[in-house]
């Protein structure tokens, strides 16, 4: 992936200015190589997927209608139109999936465009009906998502996410290790306030962008260091999101799957946070240590700074901003009243997107709230994308395509109910947390296999959490590859690492991560009574 920017990144006069690192100097990308062939062909192979599946294909398992989930949106009236009809609604919905699989992957359209085509060709398809379809952009967690954006909009606006940063770094970054722990501890914060994870990258890169120059990581000139710093940013961007269900709207809408299921009104933000917190600590600390200690180990000259005074032109940037303002005081204050509700919701009742939503009133009244509605950042393209993978989702929840196929697959590999859980545990945990290497979309990876663990979970007489939540566990895995989400996209463009070495560290993590997952299951989540006792090997 060729990078070309504004100004050409090797021109750059003052190493140590931020404003040479600026996202706009970044994020214009080229695409080449394999991924240029995928962005070319992917139109025509989405197009003849889904024509050959809609009109030619025979699949037995899509054969037959299951009258016990004819019950909801615009299938309801399909219990009048007999097996024939259901079956061929069958085909629409896999063609649908098929070939938005397909454009999702290979971004040979903008994602927001496939979602829109996605809503337009299951109402056509008659999959579901218009009411049900557009009724997605108003789904409980595209509110939550964007009432997160304005939260978090306030934080930005008034600097506090910066001043917090900049502060930490210069309190604690005495030494190269304390600021790749610095780093640790301002990713976890901003994960607790911050949903979008493209928006913690973006504020947080000119500042290790700074530091990495301060150790001698140059346009172009690659350390060990610079390896580390960048990619170590978008490890625990990602993973630390993991960490809380409102890390991010994917989590969000796997916790929303895993609570419909279980007949709650939502997935409580303490449940999460218990189970999930520790483990996202383990992998992040573990990280650091491969990463700087084994697969980017630093020469004694990578972990002294190259530049004189280089931390104290960070410290002129912190004085530059000033004393605290009036606004961010206040942008802390709704922000901890709005955690401490979330963390309590088990013992008021109110849900995650209702909390949210007293926040931004607050934040947005006027004289009383810190920010104008034209400051707040909300990528609608975002939300339009999101509104179409919630309709793809809704669309295999009414049908029996994901039952179907979970069946089929059972009996291709002769998977019976005799099938020990360990082996489902393990299979399932190992897709979820790989689909990620091929991935782009986290919110498209929760809707195919939370549900899937969910299917089989009570396929097999399992409790419904045993399976789903380790997988939902995994959402946040995204950081192997530049494609696999738009942190690794917009962090590979400051040209920091290859993309071998990026894989070199992801894929190791990931491992990692699934070796964890498995500990997890065997212990913490035993212990919680998520997994059964007994029940690995």
């Amino acid at each position: 992936m060729k990078t070309k920017t504004p100004t050409d990144i090797e021109e750059i006069i003052d190493p140590l200015d931020m404003n040479n690192y600026r996202v706009e100097l970044f994020k214009t990308t080229e695409k080449v190589g394999f991924e240029r062939w995928m962005k070319i062909f992917g139109l025509p192979a989405a197009i003849v997927s889904f024509i050959f599946i809609y009109y030619f294909a025979n699949i037995s398992y899509l054969n037959h209608a299951k009258a016990d989930v004819l019950q909801s949106g615009g299938l309801q009236r399909l219990k009048e139109l007999g097996a024939i009809k259901f079956s061929h609604i069958n085909y629409a919905m896999l063609a649908i999936f098929a070939s938005a699989i397909i454009l999702w992957i290979t971004e040979a359209i903008p994602n927001y465009l496939t979602s829109l085509m996605v809503i337009l060709a299951m109402v056509l398809t008659g999959v579901t009906s218009e009411e049900v379809a557009y009724a997605q952009l108003g789904h409980p967690v595209m509110w939550l998502n964007i009432l997160s954006f304005i939260l978090a909009s306030m934080l930005v606006t008034t600097h506090v996410a910066k001043r917090f940063a900049l502060w930490f770094v210069i309190r604690f970054g005495k030494n190269a290790t304390g600021i790749f722990f610095s780093f640790i501890v301002i990713n976890l914060v901003l994960s607790i306030f911050i949903s979008a994870t493209t928006a913690k990258a973006t504020i947080l890169l000119p500042i290790f962008m700074v530091i990495a120059a301060i150790y001698g990581a140059g346009a172009t000139h690659r350390n060990n260091f610079g390896r580390n710093i960048v990619l170590q940013n978008l490890y625990q961007i990602t993973v630390g999101a993991s960490g809380f269900i409102t890390g991010s709207g994917a989590n969000l809408l796997a916790g929303s799957i895993i609570a419909g299921a279980l007949g709650r009104k939502f997935f409580g933000f303490q449940d999460w946070f218990i189970a999930a917190f520790p483990l996202s600590i383990i992998l992040i600390i573990t990280g650091w240590f491969f990463g700087t200690k084994l697969i980017f180990p630093m020469k004694l000259s990578e972990q002294t700074p190259q530049i004189a005074g280089g931390m104290e032109r960070l410290r002129k940037e912190y004085k530059l901003m000033g004393k605290m303002t009036t606004n961010e005081y206040k942008s802390i204050a709704i922000f901890v009243v709005v955690l401490v509700l979330w963390a309590t919701d088990k013992q008021h009742g109110i849900s995650q997107t209702a909390v949210a939503l007293m926040g931004a009133i607050v934040a947005l009244l006027p004289k009383v709230g810190v920010v104008k509605w034209n400051d707040v950042d909300i990528p609608w393209h975002l939300m339009i994308f999101s509104a179409g993978a919630y309709a793809l989702g809704i669309g295999l929840d009414t049908t029996d395509l994901p039952a179907s196929m979970i069946d089929a697959l059972f009996t291709h590999f002769n998977i019976t109910k005799t099938t020990p859980f360990w082996i489902l545990y393990l299979g399932l945990t190992f897709v979820m947390l790989f689909s990620a290497v091929l991935f782009q979309s986290k919110t498209t990876r929760a809707l195919i296999f939370v549900p899937m663990a969910i299917g089989i979970a009570q396929k097999f007489g399992y409790p419904i959490m045993s399976l789903a939540f380790p997988v939902a566990l995994l959402i946040e895995h995204v950081y192997v590859l530049p494609f696999n989400s738009k942190p690794a996209i917009l962090l590979y463009s400051t040209n920091q690492y290859s993309m071998v070495d990026s894989f070199k560290y992801g894929i190791i993590m990931m491992f990692i991560a699934w070796i964890m997952i498995i500990i997890w299951g065997m212990t913490l989540l035993r212990y919680l009574h998520y997994t059964p006792n007994g029940v690995f090997f």
